[in-house]
């Protein structure tokens, strides 16, 4: 379950990257981390809907 974590942490960075390209004006940053903000939020969400949130137990 650790693709959950590393997606998730990637989608947050992405919605950070997002926030700092646009309070900077820079619109290519701002559509590519968006981008990636949609991809990676979308993948974590599906992941923890069809697999369960990881408990870190086996």
């Amino acid at each position: 379950m650790g693709v959950v974590i590393i997606f998730s942490l990637v989608a947050l960075l992405a919605a950070y990257g997002a926030f700092t390209a646009l309070k900077n004006k820079n619109f290519l940053g701002v559509f590519f981390a968006v981008g990636t903000l949609a991809v990676f939020g979308w993948f974590a969400i599906m992941t923890v809907i069809e697999s369960g949130f990881p408990t870190g137990t086996h």
